[in-house]
């Protein structure tokens, strides 16, 4: 393979990767983990704080609802704005496997519905 078309495609293949890891990271499903590695200026503890935050009082409606967990703040979520983003998790997939509602009860003898 010529030396131009190798350069060529590793230059391809590096705007390819950009554009992937441009993506941002919902505020809304992340995990501590993905939190810590993502966020200027978050630990493992800040981090973990977000997500406790997140289950004790339901998703963060804006990026900017951060500023609800100690220890974030307008310089944190500044520095982060565009890597981050809260959107609502999404709805179950057509065809997902989620449990049927109960079936109707019948009425009592003598009455109808």
């Amino acid at each position: 393979m010529p030396k131009s078309l190798r350069t060529l495609l590793a230059f391809i293949l590096f705007l390819f990767a950009q554009v992937l890891l441009a993506e941002p990271l919902n505020i809304n499903t992340a995990t501590a983990e993905q939190l810590d590695e993502t966020l200027t200026g978050v630990g493992k503890a800040k981090a973990q704080a977000i997500v406790q935050d997140r289950e004790k009082n339901g998703n963060f409606k804006s990026v900017d609802d951060l500023s609800r967990v100690k220890g974030i703040g307008p310089a944190i979520i500044e520095k982060n704005r565009s890597k981050i983003t809260a959107e609502a998790e999404a709805p179950a997939p057509a065809g997902s496997t989620t449990p049927a509602p109960p079936p109707a009860q019948p009425a009592p003898p003598g009455k109808s519905p």
